[in-house]
């Protein structure tokens, strides 16, 4: 007998039926409300460049969520995330592959915009090998 009620889906506390209740939420990971720069740009080519500097509102380990004025951003685009961003020459950064998977229009005028990470491209150095007097 306990064997089938570990097998059913519900729970004497009532637990499974307190889950469905919440069915709106989608997220697979906690968020931290922790602020960091980062650069985003479109990835495809065909679509209109931008570059975004924005600092994250909550990020979890597959997603960002942030605020831009930025009006470019489209459901499904794929985009280039630096993060964390940084202008110090030997800062290294890790770039993300991402998705916009939320859109909203919030009450301050900016846009809420919500990122899937799909996948790391690699680390991004902003130094240069080329002394400063030689750039070209």
């Amino acid at each position: 007998m306990a064997t089938q009620d570990l097998m059913s889906k519900t729970t004497p506390s009532g637990f499974a039926a307190n889950r469905k209740s919440l069915g709106s939420e989608r997220r697979g990971s906690r968020r931290c409300k922790i602020t960091q720069l980062m650069r985003l740009r479109p990835s495809d080519p065909e679509k209109e460049h931008f570059e975004d500097l924005r600092g994250t509102v909550s990020v979890s380990r597959s997603g960002v969520y942030f605020h831009s004025s930025e009006p470019g951003y489209e459901l499904g685009m794929r985009l280039f995330v630096t993060i964390p961003y940084t202008n110090d020459p030997v800062a290294m950064s890790r770039e993300y592959l991402a998705e916009v998977v939320r859109k909203n229009l919030l009450p301050s005028g900016l846009h809420g915009i919500g990122i899937k990470i799909l996948m790391e491209m690699g680390m991004q150095h902003t130094y240069s090998f080329t002394p400063t007097g030689q750039r070209k």
